[in-house]
Order: structure tokens, then C-alpha cells, then sequence
């Protein structure tokens, strides 16, 4: 008996501490605007580095630590790479996974009906699925703050995001998340 009454107060504990990590989380993402941030990104083994702005809903700002100065921006509805060399691709974001990344609404609705794992007793990891894309979104077990995410890009690549040096709801100038013109 004095076994059952253990196993059962484990459950109740540890189902009562995930579902506070769930809440803070959710809790968190409501009261960010924006975050700015550091990041490393593993396309295929290749990696790249840089900084990140990214405003709720779906807009992102991020330069690349690269020779030819690549930027990707995205205004809400179009997401751009450019260039120094005057490369330009121009996609809808609706057809990329940050479509989902980039919108709290949508990560808050997923996070509510979706189970997380706890990685290396550091990382929340919530799975998500949405029209045909898998998206592993991470959070930190300790501050609640997304760190990073993993997906398969438009290519089918495997795009897998860590963010770091992490500040939230920073005053953010109103031309940032302007496209660039096409050259």
C-alpha cells in the first residue's frame, strides 16, 4: 500500500510540475512583444551565425555573421534573403515553418494541447504538427524562454536553431522589419 500512496504522489507531483512549466510558458510567451538574439543555425552540418529581432506576430529581422552580409526579413506576410551579391528569394512566410514559430497565438494554442519532454533536465521541447510540418519548438527549464527551434526548411533541409543572449520587449525601430528592394 505504502507503495501505491508513493507512485501515485510521484504522478501527482511531477504531472502538477510539468503543467506549472506548461503555464509558465504560456505565461511568458503572452507577455512578450519581441525578443533580440544571438543565434547559431545547423542547416545540413553548415553552420551560420548572427543576430535576430523578431516581433509578434510573424515578423523577424536577422543578419548574418557571413561575408556576403545575407539578411533575412520578414514583414508579416513576405519573407526575404538577401544578399550583398544582390541574391534575392522572396516567399510567402505562410509557406515556411516560421509562419508558425513567429505567431504566439498559434504557438500558445499548440503548447495548451501538447505534450512536453524534458531534455538533459535543461530544455522543454514541444512537437508540433501543422500542415504537413514538423516543428520542434525548445524552451529554458529555468527562465521559460524560447531557445530555439528545429524544422525542416522549404528544401526539406534540416534547419535547426539555438538562440542566445536572449533580451525581451526592447524599443525596436519601425523601419526594421521593412523589405529590402529587389536589386
Amino acid at each position: 500500500m505504502k507503495k501505491v500512496i508513493i507512485i501515485f504522489l510521484f504522478f501527482i507531483t511531477s504531472s502538477t510540475a510539468f503543467g506549472n512549466m506548461k503555464n509558465n510558458i504560456i505565461n511568458n510567451l503572452v507577455s512578450t512583444q519581441n525578443l533580440s538574439f544571438d543565434f547559431e543555425q545547423n542547416i545540413n552540418g553548415k553552420i551560420e551565425s548572427g543576430t535576430c529581432v523578431m516581433e509578434y506576430p510573424k515578423k523577424i529581422y536577422c543578419a548574418y555573421n557571413l561575408k556576403n552580409k545575407k539578411k533575412l526579413i520578414s514583414n508579416g506576410k513576405s519573407l526575404v534573403i538577401k544578399t550583398s551579391s544582390g541574391s534575392y528569394y522572396r516567399y510567402p512566410i505562410s509557406k515556411t515553418p516560421l509562419d508558425y514559430i513567429l505567431d504566439k497565438k498559434i504557438l500558445i494554442a499548440e503548447i495548451k494541447k501538447s505534450k512536453e519532454r524534458i531534455i538533459n533536465d535543461a530544455f522543454i521541447n514541444f512537437t508540433i504538427f501543422k500542415e504537413g510540418n514538423e516543428i520542434n519548438i525548445f524552451f529554458d527549464k529555468n527562465n521559460f524562454n524560447l531557445i530555439g527551434w528545429q524544422t525542416l526548411d522549404i528544401y526539406q533541409n534540416l534547419n535547426i536553431t539555438f538562440l542566445s543572449s536572449i533580451e525581451k520587449n526592447q524599443k525596436l525601430s519601425k523601419n526594421l522589419f521593412k523589405l529590402p528592394s529587389q536589386n
